[in-house]
C-alpha cells in the first residue's frame, strides 16, 4: 500500500509539474505574442506618421503650386493690358492729329508702359522658374 501511495503520489507531483511547465510555456508564449503585437502596432503607427508627413507635405506643395500658377497667370494678364494699352498710344499717335505736347505726353506714357512691361516680363522669368522648381520637387 505504501508503494501504491507513493507511486500515486509521484504520479500527482509528476502531473502537477507538467501542469506547471505547461502554464509557464502558456504564459511565455502569451507575453511572447503580446510583445510581437506591440512591435507590430508600433511599426504601424510609425509609418501612419510617415504618411500623414508625406501627404501634407503634399499637400503644401500642390496650394504652392497652384499659387505659383496664378501669379504666372496674373503677371500674364498685367502684361497683355500694359501692351494693349501702349498699342492704344500709338495708334493715338500715329493716326490723330496731337499738339507736339499731347504727342510727347503720349510717347512718354507709351515708354513708361514699355519699361513697366520689361519688369513685368522678368517677374514672369523668376515666377516660371519658381513653378518649374515646385513641379520638379512634386
Amino acid at each position: 500500500m505504501k508503494t501504491k501511495l507513493k507511486l500515486f503520489l509521484a504520479f500527482l507531483f509528476l502531473l502537477n509539474s507538467q501542469f506547471f511547465f505547461a502554464q509557464n510555456t502558456s504564459l511565455t508564449a502569451e507575453r511572447e505574442a503580446k510583445r510581437s503585437s506591440e512591435e507590430c502596432h508600433k511599426k504601424i503607427d510609425d509609418q501612419i506618421d510617415h504618411l500623414k508627413k508625406e501627404q501634407d507635405k503634399l499637400e503644401k506643395s500642390k496650394k504652392d503650386l497652384s499659387k505659383s500658377e496664378k501669379n504666372v497667370e496674373s503677371t500674364k494678364k498685367q502684361i497683355e493690358k500694359l501692351e494693349i494699352a501702349n498699342q492704344k498710344f500709338e495708334t493715338k499717335i500715329n493716326t490723330t492729329a496731337n499738339s507736339e505736347v499731347e504727342a510727347q505726353k503720349l510717347m512718354i506714357k507709351s515708354k513708361e508702359n514699355e519699361v513697366d512691361i520689361q519688369k513685368l516680363k522678368l517677374k514672369l522669368l523668376d515666377q516660371q522658374k519658381e513653378l518649374d522648381l515646385i513641379k520638379t520637387s512634386i
